[in-house]
């Protein structure tokens, strides 16, 4: 391994190390709507702890798994439970990795018992950093690859296991190690990982061929719906609950994750902005960027409640869903001038 490890991870893993050995029972999550790299570092942290020796629970979170991330290693342990289907006083260190505290849960309000201590290690630039220990590194493209340099700071070795969950975060929070935020030390980091977990292809295969009749229906929907504004340098895709209902979409096969990859392959776009009616009054949102450095679309979602990267980006809110486009475009337009 030949690239620098930020001197957040250096300092800070020894402290994490000795909050580990102290802990009896550790709890670990998936965030709401789940992706590759929240689902694959929940796994990969689980079997890190348990080769320490550690009891690790990881539970489901609000979200169902979506059965295409089910092929991970460990999938089939994850507790399906939400945080506030469960006894938090049962653990004794929670570990919340891919989102800030206030992420674990867009359901109810997340509850920290006195008892729980939390460590918070994420990538987002908008996490403040509310554990009792911090790692937020926005560099890494994946939460995924800062574990991976976490572990090595551990001296946990990196097996099949940890090598396979790790590499599907960075490869899909990546988008295949296409975006920008992509360094040499990702190629690195996947090489290495590769090497102990050879056939991670066959992983990537299992969940890219896993689509239900839903979820193409999603997709249909979703990409059926594209209107382009702003002299063609936004692109819209909205979703009502009417046409979910109509198509008997299921909750899990709604993932706005499915169809914005597709639509950012508009050329000259800016801005691209998928708006789902979950449930009445229930809305989702998920903004990508074509041109990160010039529209970070993490300051549109922060505007609107949420939070995310400067390229991808995503939040919820609660109006009807008309309002709800038409203050995303007045966003848009205060924030980008498009």
């Amino acid at each position: 391994m030949t690239h620098t490890i930020p001197n957040s991870i250096k300092e800070k893993a020894p402290l994490i190390l000795a909050e580990i050995k102290k802990a009896k029972s550790i709890l670990l999550h998936c965030h709401p709507s789940p992706d590759p790299d929240s689902v694959g570092s929940a796994l990969a942290t689980k079997f890190a702890l348990e080769q320490l020796g550690k009891k690790a629970t990881v539970i489901k979170g609000d979200s169902e798994i979506p059965p295409a991330f089910m092929h991970f290693r460990g999938a089939k342990d994850i507790l399906m439970k939400a945080y506030w289907e469960i006894d938090p006083t049962e653990y004794d260190l929670f570990i919340i990795v891919d989102s800030a505290i206030s992420g674990v849960s867009r359901l109810k309000e997340v509850k920290i018992p006195d008892s729980l201590k939390v460590i918070n290690i994420d990538h987002h630039r908008t996490n403040v950093g509310d554990g009792f220990i911090n790692i937020v590194e926005p560099s890494y493209p994946a939460v995924a690859q800062l574990l991976f340099d976490l572990f090595k700071e551990m001296n946990i070795k990196i097996t099949p296991e940890i090598a396979e969950n790790l590499f599907m975060g960075i490869y899909t929070d990546t988008g295949g190690f296409k975006y920008e935020s992509v360094t040499s030390a990702t190629f690195e980091v996947a090489s290495e990982l590769v090497g102990v977990c050879p056939n991670i292809s066959r992983t990537i295969a299992k969940m890219e061929n896993s689509n239900t009749l839903g979820d193409i229906a999603f997709q249909a929907a979703a990409l059926s719906s594209v209107e382009l504004t702003s002299n063609n340098k936004v692109a819209f895709s909205v979703i009502p609950y009417s046409v979910i209902q109509e198509k008997k979409i299921p909750d899990v096969s709604i993932s706005a994750g499915m169809v914005s990859p597709v639509i950012r392959t508009i050329a000259g776009l800016e801005v691209i902005a998928v708006i789902i009616e979950a449930r009445p009054n229930k809305i989702k949102m998920s903004f990508r960027s074509g041109n990160s450095g010039i529209c970070d679309v993490s300051k549109l979602a922060v505007s609107l409640g949420g939070g995310g990267h400067k390229a991808a980006a995503g939040a919820s809110i609660e109006m009807p869903l008309v309002d709800a486009k038409k203050l995303v475009v007045e966003k848009i337009k205060e924030l980008y001038n498009l």
